[in-house]
Formats: structure tokens, sequence, C-alpha cells
């Protein structure tokens, strides 16, 4: 897990090395362990290492292969890099190291842009190919590893994190309306290829993107399940599908334990966390590190789950590290989490991954999480709604189900040179669902939250608060294999139980029933749900600056509103609508955008 950098030029200037080395620095926390530079002709590539695989030097980046005549930088982890290494010697190419970066370039070398569906991983990267001049971007199929991208007529650049680009100057800045409108509509969501600023773009996951020295590129979506009914399944019953996902799931946890250095777990003491422990165990893995977070109750709402997370961690033998986190030191971690984000997220768990994540990299580099299981498997309590609608009715049931409020309120709430004409985010929903390969309303709201919303918002969220301490988090739930599997199986099965229930099934083999059988709980942090003095001060503070007076973004009766009732005020799935105007405005003063 590391950063990369960039930049090519299409003008025939050279590329800027101090901007490249500016976004370097920017990108120092995502890889503490080491850095460095390359150029040649119109292409500089930057990169920060953190060392998990190879802790030698012959694994630096960027790394290049001289006698393929590339060079790269990479950001992730292939999990089969080993059985990949062995194919290519094979196939007659050396190796000097034991990194699977190296790995990456000699499988370009072999396969061309192909190789790409040959990793089992979590990976974004820059190749360059030294005679033609030609670069290569490539994205993971579920977008766990970001690549952000910012283009002007005579250069591209490209960085592991928005902030880096920032970093480097000259970037559009002013704000996407159809963005904003996402953000507000869609629970902080924005799909890519769009970020809320203009000049800044991201690659979409499962793309492959070769950018030729003119400046004009093309894209390979090299994946993309079928959400539909397999032949091959045909005949598999409930138990079938517990024992297969069992075995998916059992397979994704021992891939993300390749690493040379220890792995623990962030156990929350959910089902989808404590799976990973348990099958863990079974794989005899000893003294497993483990860590939970907890934070103090506000308006008679509970702060922690460590009842639960503590019944795992000696149920399993493990050595186990909780966090209690007092309402004050939000307030003040709150900054440095917005710092961390690489787009704004209103998700309140931000807080809580960016201050777990702080104490977890003291103990280890690596952790597996839970992140994803709701989202593939149907886990969340809105999920029987969509399932009731028709298929034609799919992009309006969801719409009126997920959205936090329909577009027609946002004439009160944002400045009208803001406001799109139409209802852009539904539009999206509505292409999304439209395409072919998802069977029925549930299956086309599963494929639509799990490569699009768990995108970027729960993985984005992960990636950049792990990151922002130099810690990996790997999510097994997201594993490409299981994901494919969990597509083709039969939506009553994800459903059952509440949801989740081909995968509550196989907890009860493996978990106390008191785990598997409680009721969902979330990360809460109750100082923000319920606007906790410090929270609010810090949230007033910025609305009320000279910078949001300035930005003309929401319409001022509409924060006065809110803050005249600042726990009042909620969207239509619950959430505190202030904190979501707010968090916005934050992010962009905290990010220089004025």
């Amino acid at each position: 897990m590391c950063g990369l950098s960039g930049e090519i030029r299409f003008d025939g200037d050279r590329p800027d090395l101090a901007a490249v080395e500016r976004m370097n620095e920017r990108l120092a926390a995502r890889g503490p362990d080491g850095r460095g530079t390359w150029s040649r002709g119109a292409v500089a590539l930057g990169h920060r290492r953190l060392k998990i695989i190879d802790l030698s030097d012959l694994g630096a980046q960027p790394m290049t292969d001289p006698r393929a005549g590339i060079t790269g930088v990479f950001n992730g982890c292939v999990y089969n890099y080993k059985e990949l290494r062995e194919e290519l010697r094979g196939l007659g190419h050396r190796f000097v190291s034991t990194s699977d970066t190296e790995v990456v370039l000699k499988a370009y070398q072999q396969w061309g842009t192909a190789c790409v569906e040959r990793f089992l991983g979590m990976f974004a990267f820059a190749l360059v190919e030294h005679r033609s001049g030609r670069l290569v971007l490539g994205r993971d199929r579920l977008g766990i590893k970001p690549l952000y991208l910012a283009r002007t007529p005579g250069r591209l650049r490209f960085a592991s994190s928005l902030p880096a680009l920032l970093a480097a100057g000259d970037v559009d800045t002013s704000l996407d309306p159809v963005a904003v409108h996402q953000y507000l509509s869609w629970h902080a969501t924005v799909a890519a290829p769009r970020t809320v600023l203009n000049g800044v773009r991201k690659l979409p996951p499962a793309t492959v993107r070769i950018v030729e020295p003119d400046g004009t590129h093309r894209d390979h979506r090299y994946w993309q399940p079928s959400y539909t009914r397999r032949p091959e399944f045909a005949d598999m019953d409930a138990e079938d599908w517990r024992d297969a996902l069992q075995e998916a799931l059992r397979t994704a946890v021992r891939r993300r334990m390749v690493s040379d250095v220890q792995v623990g777990v962030l156990l929350s003491g959910g089902l989808d966390s404590s799976l990973i422990v348990a099958l863990l165990a079974q794989e005899g893995q000893r003294d497993l590190m483990t860590f939970s977070v907890g934070f103090e109750s506000e308006g008679g709402e509970d702060g922690d789950e460590f009842r639960y997370s503590d019944l795992v961690a000696r149920e399993f033998g493990t050595d186990h590290r909780r966090l209690m986190v007092p309402s004050d030191q939000v307030s003040t971690a709150l900054d440095g989490a917005v710092e961390a984000m690489s787009e704004p997220m209103t998700s309140h768990d931000v807080v809580a991954f960016y201050l777990l994540s702080e104490q977890v990299s003291k103990e280890v580099k690596v952790v597996q999480s839970g992140q994803g299981a709701d989202e593939v498997l149907a886990g969340y309590h809105w999920y029987p709604r969509l399932a009731e609608a028709a298929r034609a009715d799919a992009a309006e049931r969801y719409a009126d189900t997920y959205f936090d409020r329909p577009h027609a309120d946002l004439a009160r709430i944002l400045e009208p040179g803001m406001l799109p004409h139409d209802d852009v985010s539904g539009r999206y929903v509505r292409a999304h669902m439209a395409a072919p390969g998802a069977e029925t309303a549930l299956d086309a709201s599963l494929r639509l939250d799990t490569h699009v919303m768990l995108v970027d918002d729960p993985v984005k969220r992960v990636d950049n608060m792990t990151m922002a301490w130099g810690l990996e988090a790997r999510v097994p739930f997201l594993d490409h294999e299981l994901v494919e599997l969990a597509a083709a199986c039969p939506p009553g099965l994800k459903l059952a139980d509440g949801g989740k229930g081909v995968l509550k099934a196989a907890g009860r083999r493996l978990l106390p029933r008191e785990v598997v059988d409680r009721p969902k709980g979330y990360f809460p942090v109750p100082a923000i749900r319920h606007m906790a003095g410090p929270v609010l001060k810090r949230v007033r503070e910025a609305l009320e600056a000279p910078e949001a007076r300035r930005r003309g973004l929401f319409r001022e009766s509409y924060v006065s509103e809110l803050l005249e009732a600042p726990d009042e005020h909620r969207t239509k799935r619950g959430a505190n609508a202030l904190w979501q105007v707010a968090l916005l405005e934050i992010w962009l003063q905290t990010h220089g955008i004025s």
C-alpha cells in the first residue's frame, strides 16, 4: 500500500518535477517508509512506499524493468503475486526482487493490459512504455484503491488522493453542480468519474486507460459481473449456497494474509468482522491482533459495542485492544479526518476509522476489515422494500428509498447558480438500472450499490482514514470472486433472516449465536449524530466563515434554519441535515478551496 503520482505532457514541454515532488510530499502519510521520483521524456512519476511485501530496497518505486523498457508505480497488493511470479518465470522472465510491483511490470510485458484480469487484489498503477511514450493507468475491479486525475490542455496529472493534485497546483477548483447534486441526494456518493471539483476526475473502477503521447486516450472496462441466476448454480439449495459463500470468504480471508508483516483485524463485534476472525482462527492463526473503538454516549444513544467484540475476542483467543474515545476528542479528530478525505464524506464513522487507525497503526501495518458485506449480500434494512418493486420500477423505488431528498427540495437548499435544471442524480440511477444484466429490482439495486455507492462511500472512507496513518486495510468481502458468487445468489437467500441470510447461516456454524442474531449495529458516533457542543461549535465556525458566504453554495435562509435547531432537521434516511451541509463546507475550507 502506497501513494503514487505523476504527470504526462502533451505540448512538448518537460514535466514539472517540482509539482510531482509536491504531490509526493502530500502523499507522505500513505507511504512513510520510502520515496522516489523518476522522469523520462514527457512523463514523470512519484511514489511513497509503505513496506508490506519485500521489505528490502529492491522493492522501491518507481520501479524500472530495463529489458522491457517499462517504468511503473503501484499502490495496493496483488495477493496472487507469488503464483503469477512462478508462471512468468516459466515463460522466461527473470526477477530481482520478491515484490508484487515487479510482478505487475512483468505481467504487463507478457500480457499487455489483459494482465489486470489475472490480478487478484486491490490496486492502482501507472506504467510508462519508454519506447512509445504511452502511459497506462489501471484500477482494481471494485475501486478499492483510488486514482484521481487533473487534466489541462497540455498536461495530465494523476495521484492517489485529490489533495495531492491540489498540492501540485493549477487545478480548476470550481464546484461541479452535478456532483454537488449527487452529494446532497445520495448520502455523499459522487459517482466516478466526477468529483465535487470541476478540475478533478477519478478513473472508474475496473478500468484501464491508455494515454497516448498526443493526449488522446481510450478506456477499457475489464470486469462487470452479471446479477442473474447462472446455469452452473441451478441445482444448489440453501445449504449449498451457504457452503459456497463460506468457502469463498475463507479463500478471500486467506488471500489477504499474504504479507511480510503482521496482519490484524478491525473487530466491530458484528457478523462480518467476527466471521473474518473465526475463519482466520480455523486457518491456524494464533495471537491474532484485533482492534475495536467506542465513543461516549450522547442523547441517550450508546457509543460502543464492546460487549460483542469482547465476546468474539474471548471465543477465539485474540490479542484484543479497545479504544474508548471521549466526546471532546471527536471534534479535535474531526479536522484531521477531514484533511485526510480525498472527497467530502458525511458518514459518522469517518472519525471512528480515523481515530481507530491512528491507534492500530502503532501496532500493525495491515488489517482486514468487514467492509462491503452489507452491499454485496443485502444486509441493510431498506433492501426488502427495494425487492418488492417490479423490475421496471427499480430506479424509482431506489431513489424513493435511498436518496436523502428529492430533487425538488434542493431548490430551497442551493443557490440558483448551483442547481441543475433537472434531477441529474435520478437520471444517473435510471441509466444504471436500465442496463442489462440484472434480473430483478433487488439485483439492479445491489449492482448499483456494489459498483457505485460502495466504491465512493464506504470503501473510499476506509482507504482514506487508514492510509492517513500508513495503515493498509484489506477487505475480503470485496474479493471479486466472492462478489461474482454473491451476484448470482438468489435474492431470497440474501434477504432471508432480516438480511444477509446466507451469511448468517454460515455464521451460525462458526460464531456464538449472540453475535449472529444480534440487532444490526453501526459505527455509532453520537457526538456527531446529535451535534454535541464541540462539534456544533466547529460547524458554526465553518458555515459562518467569510469563505462560506462568498462561495454562494447554500441559501443563507436554509443554513440559518438548520443552525437554529441543529438536531432536528433530518434527511429522509435520518441523517443530520446540518452535518451534511456543514461537512461539505468544512472540507472545502480545509483544503483551501475558496
